[in-house]
């Protein structure tokens, strides 16, 4: 009799790391493997979807930060029966934007959202693939509040809690829920 894995190791085999990519010394998290397989695809969206059908989670509009954020924050909220908005990157959204600009680690770069895409007091759940510094999250978080949402929470497949972006996220006031740590970049 086998021990049956939790969601997070069966998720965590099916993650590939690329040594060296896109820089030497780097450990890139791929998830495409994730959403290849259709059971594992399953597994990851159920996991978001189970927690946010939970009445005091349920957000009114499901927002994907672009571009991976766009995969899973589309179908959790198609299982949800909300609405989902793209925050994307500057210059892609043909109606009136917002725009935020963050750091990077070398440079910085603009995300944008349309100025109808949330009402005032919309609670909106944040989404997007891994958590690395936490620029994207937090300049995306800051998007929907000029609108008068309210981000109740962020999420992610991935937090990569060396690079502080989860420390700074949480200590802005943001909550989190990642399904998978990797310790190292």
């Amino acid at each position: 009799m086998t021990t049956p894995l939790s969601v997070t190791d069966y998720l965590r085999q099916h993650i590939r790391t690329v040594p060296d990519w896109p820089a030497p010394g780097v450990q890139f998290r791929d998830i495409t493997p994730l959403l290849q397989n259709p059971r594992v695809f399953r597994v990851l969206i159920d996991a978001f979807v189970h927690r946010y059908m939970a009445p005091e989670l349920r957000p009114d509009v499901v927002a994907g930060l672009d571009a991976r954020g766009f995969i899973i924050g589309s179908v959790v909220a198609y299982e949800l029966g909300v609405g989902f908005v793209p925050i994307r990157k500057k210059g892609k959204l043909p109606f009136t934007t917002v725009e935020e600009t963050y750091e990077l680690e070398y440079g910085s770069a603009t995300v944008e959202l349309h100025t109808d895409a949330v009402k005032s007091g919309d609670r909106v759940l944040l989404i997007d693939d891994l958590i690395a510094t936490g620029g994207t999250m937090m300049a995306g978080r800051r998007l929907l509040e000029k609108q008068g949402a309210i981000v109740t929470e962020g999420a992610a497949i991935v937090d990569l809690p060396e690079l502080g972006g989860s420390a700074r996220l949480r200590a802005s006031g943001l909550a989190l829920f990642t399904l998978v740590g990797f310790e190292g970049h």
